[in-house]
């Protein structure tokens, strides 16, 4: 079961939505919504949303950690926002509130 994922760029800013399921299913397409956000040199800011999201893998949390170093590397910031509740726990038992900014 796929998800759907939409990128938004306002000025320096880019929010990527995952609707549904965020898992091993998903990589090819949440890798091909990322990579022209981390090329543009306009972006610095990064924010993932959650708040549609019902279901998280570890594929998904190995996802995160790419996205994270690649960004780092690129001088850009990325937020996890808006998780529910069962998605905010899955992220801070893997100690994501310690590596992400959490909103």
């Amino acid at each position: 079961m796929s998800s759907l994922i939409n990128v938004t760029i306002a000025g320096g800013n880019a929010t990527i939505t995952l609707d549904g399921r965020f898992d091993f299913h998903t990589q090819r397409e949440f890798r091909t919504a990322y990579t022209p956000v981390l090329e543009n040199e306009a972006i610095k800011n990064i924010s993932i949303d959650f708040s549609r999201v019902n279901y998280i893998d570890s594929s998904a949390l190995g996802l995160l950690m790419l996205i994270r170093e690649r960004a780092e590397s690129c001088g850009k910031d990325v937020w996890l926002i808006n998780p529910n509740e069962t998605v905010r726990k899955i992220f801070k038992i893997a100690n994501f509130d310690k590596l992400f900014k959490i909103d």
